[in-house]
């Protein structure tokens, strides 16, 4: 008997009360979400739950609430309603451990929807564009469909299985999510510049999508040696791999391969690592273990915040109680590269919001949670410049942070945090 069915005949598995894991980002499984969702009515209280997902999230309705509850492990602009509206919750786990809910039984699943490449002549696909921890979840789950689709690139690393490990295989073809990259503004020009004066040559990187780390990756040309280390990657590092700039010929891990988790940009960056073996592609719980990272010497991660106080406090996946996106890997790299042989820890951020507001501020909005912690934090960059955090006391690191501050702001975060601490009194 045939496993090629069609979406339709292949979510008829999934039952009332199941638990269905999607697979991520760019490879978001589109294709079988829409068809569970068609089923909504003959449907209860199943679950589906997921990283960042990319396109329509239908079974996000609230509407259809009764049928479906998402429960978003990292949560993404299509899903960011269900908070409020009820449909939706958010487990706070770290990209590194989240694997393990899965393979410790803490969230047994039910289906795992996935998204892979043809079979090639020996019968081996791959997860493409993400790994994440939908490796655990195959292992896991009790049924196993997958969108099959010849525009999804084949990556080498942990993502490859065998088709007998797939209980059901729909074909598809249609383009996987992509994203462009936006220009430059002159703050992130700027910021970016202060990124690469800190990174040394034969560094090794960690760093994310958008338009702060593609700034810092485009003043990087004249570096030499470095290597790329990262829970994903974007269209930026394309050139300076081409360019022999990102070479990895100095990691401590996996020397002479660009490891990542999950990649997103535009058809030229799929393009670029489908059967590309230089990118190695493999499942969150190795790529974003601590242990490995920090074997990496000048390990540097970058990464961004939401608002950061003034005394390092770092709040990434929230406005004041209002859930935003997530934990993420932040913490992985940041304890990562800390701990590295001459390795930097970098959250990198604009001064203002887009209305004006300080992203540096006195103390954190009420309700915002710390996703890295003032002990870890090194060295925070905005437009105005690098502040130094390490090592520092309270009272230097609050001169530090105002000083990056942008100027419109400054003399309200000094005079709001020593009226509202005593600090003087309290602090040497």
């Amino acid at each position: 008997m045939s496993k090629y069915v069609t979406a339709e005949e292949a979510v008829k598995v999934v039952k009332s009360g199941d638990r269905v894991y999607l697979q991520a980002a760019a490879a978001t499984p589109s294709v079988l979400t829409k068809a569970l969702t068609q089923r909504a009515s003959e449907l209860k209280n199943v679950e589906i739950c997921h990283l960042h997902t990319e396109g329509e999230a239908p079974y996000a309705n609230p509407d259809l609430a009764e049928s479906f509850h998402v429960n978003s492990f990292f949560i993404g602009a299509n899903v960011r309603h269900t908070l409020k509206a009820g449909n939706g919750s958010y487990t706070p786990v770290f990209l590194s451990e989240l694997p393990n809910l899965f393979r410790k039984n803490v969230l047994p699943l039910d289906v795992v929807f996935i998204h892979v490449s043809p079979p090639d002549r020996h019968g081996y696909c791959s997860l493409g564009v993400s790994v994440e921890a939908s490796l655990a979840a195959i292992e896991n789950a009790k049924i196993v469909i997958a969108q099959v689709n010849p525009q999804m690139p084949r990556t080498f690393g942990d993502g490859i299985l065998h088709e007998s490990e797939i209980d059901y295989l729909v074909p598809v073809n249609e383009s996987i999510f992509s994203h462009q990259i936006d220009e430059f503004t002159p703050e992130e020009e700027k910021i970016g510049e202060y990124i690469a004066s800190l990174i040394e040559d034969r560094s090794t990187l960690q760093m994310g999508i958008g338009s702060i780390p593609n700034a810092a990756l485009s003043k990087l040309s004249n570096h030499k040696d470095l290597g790329l280390h990262t829970e994903m990657f974007s269209d930026g590092v394309i050139d300076l791999i081409e360019k022999d700039v990102i070479n990895c010929n100095y990691k401590g891990t996996t020397r002479g391969r660009v490891l990542a988790t999950f990649l997103m940009g535009s058809r030229r960056l799929y393009d670029f690592v489908d059967d590309n073996s230089f990118i190695e592609m493999k499942e969150s719980s190795a790529v974003n273990d601590t242990a490995r990272i920090r074997k990496n010497p000048k390990m540097v991660a970058i990464n961004s915040a939401i608002e950061v106080d003034i005394t390092g406090q770092v709040c990434a996946d929230s406005i004041g109680g209002k859930m935003y996106s997530g934990v993420g890997g932040q913490m992985d790299f940041i304890r990562g590269a800390s701990l590295s042989v001459g390795g930097k820890a970098i959250i990198a951020l604009p001064s203002q919001t887009r209305r004006g507001e300080s992203r540096i501020v006195p103390f954190l909005k009420q309700g915002a949670g710390v996703v890295t912690t003032r002990s870890h934090v090194q060295y925070i960059i905005t437009e105005y410049g690098i502040a130094n955090l390490y090592g520092k006391t309270l009272k230097q690191r609050a001169a530090e942070m105002v000083r990056i501050a942008h100027p419109n702001h400054r003399e309200w975060i000094e005079k709001t945090y020593y009226e509202m601490m005593e600090i003087k009194k309290m602090i040497c």
